[in-house]
């Protein structure tokens, strides 16, 4: 068994799902592909079946309804852990995040507890978007660092590698949001534990087959989230460094 899971969470995915697994098992590195599909009308859980059948590094995880992303990561991250994997990865169905960029994940996470993919580390890396959809990501990322005092410059964004002791250390039957929100909820628990978080540069593109799940609930969820957060962690804007399930580093070395 591989030490590296890509956790592929889909609804209505047909068009991308044999060409995404393609080029997963085509890496220079060897990663096996859980497809977690939430019933898709257009028979998306039927070909994960079928490239499942003959693939034996591509696993299929069916849900009976569709009830958000960070639903469909919760349930891949527990298979994941209870299947002894090291690495977990998140990764879009729809090739806005590119696979390629997985062995830069794994470079990174060889020192640290959690890998963030960043559209804005160093520049403006996105494709494909009106520049509406721009300022609103970036607006939102300023809002959680003011917030929640996170340094991180992308921490909407779904693209990330965890260490299979950072998702040990966040009790994930008290995660309950989804989109946006579930990213940055994700990463502030493990932030606020003093582990090591570190962003990489990423390049995203926008969906060009299918349609964006985006919506208004998702952002106003995001933006009550970043409260109850700052909340938890005391109304501190730094990491309580009290010792948590996880690895505990120095402040120092907290990015």
């Amino acid at each position: 068994m591989n030490k590296t899971l890509v956790v592929v969470p889909t609804y209505n995915e047909r068009e991308n799902l044999p060409l995404l697994a393609q080029r997963l098992l085509n890496l220079p590195v060897s990663v096996d592909m859980l497809v977690v599909d939430d019933n898709s009308p257009d028979g998306t859980g039927k070909i994960a079946d079928n490239l499942a059948a003959k693939q034996p590094a591509i696993h299929v995880l069916h849900r009976t309804e569709k009830n958000g992303l960070g639903r469909a990561y919760i349930a891949g991250f527990k298979w994941a852990l209870e299947h002894g994997y090291e690495f977990v990865f998140e990764l879009d169905g729809d090739f806005s995040h590119n696979p390629d960029d997985i062995p830069m994940f794994l470079e990174a996470a060889k020192t640290a507890d959690l890998v963030l993919g960043s559209r804005y580390l160093n520049g403006i890396r996105v494709i494909n978007w009106p520049l509406s959809r721009l300022m609103l990501s970036k607006s939102a990322a300023k809002y959680v660092k003011i917030v929640t005092g996170m340094p991180f410059t992308d921490p909407t964004g779904g693209y990330k590698c965890f260490r299979r002791h950072a998702l040990e250390a966040i009790d994930l039957a008290e995660i309950n949001s989804n989109g946006y929100s579930f990213q940055i909820e994700m990463t502030h628990r493990l932030w606020r534990q003093g582990m090591k978080v570190v962003e990489v540069p990423i390049v995203f593109t926008d969906r060009v087959q299918g349609h964006s799940k985006m919506s208004g609930h998702i952002v106003s969820e995001a933006l009550l989230m970043v409260w109850r957060l700052w909340f938890q962690n005391k109304m501190r804007r730094r990491p309580s460094l009290t010792p948590g399930k996880g690895k505990v580093v120095p402040p120092s070395r907290v990015l």
